[in-house]
């Protein structure tokens, strides 16, 4: 049995919110089935919501189809609150997808293999 899954980290000040999240192993539906809510949940009480993301992708294989489609519906219903996305891995495929995920979203997506350059860079 292989590990996978997603983790949430929350922190708010204000309209101001720091999204941790961890990806491990290869993403599915049913993983979404319980983010997305508390994801949702986060940011329905606030309007106008200035979000910036930490991805931690490092362990991440992958999604299942079903799953790549919960991540892209994710995206597209939450994008326009994210001012900035890091995303910390060490797949050249990751790259490629944060360049492609880039398009749907109004913030900042940046792609980062050391994950201090990624805080950083969050925090500027």
């Amino acid at each position: 049995m292989k590990k996978h899954g997603l983790s949430i980290g929350v922190e708010r000040v204000d309209n101001e919110f720091f999204l941790s999240l961890k990806a491990v192993g290869k993403l599915t539906h049913e993983d979404y089935l319980h983010i997305t809510p508390l994801i949702d949940s986060a940011l329905k009480e606030v309007s106008h919501p200035k979000v910036k993301v930490l991805v931690d992708a490092y362990e991440l294989e992958g999604w299942e189809v079903r799953a790549a489609w919960d991540d892209f519906k994710l995206g597209l219903k939450h994008g326009s609150e994210f001012e900035k996305i890091a995303i910390y891995g060490d797949k050249r495929w990751q790259e490629i997808m944060v360049k492609l995920g880039a398009w749907f979203l109004s913030g900042e997506v940046q792609y980062f293999d050391d994950i201090g350059l990624a805080l950083e860079w969050l925090n500027n």
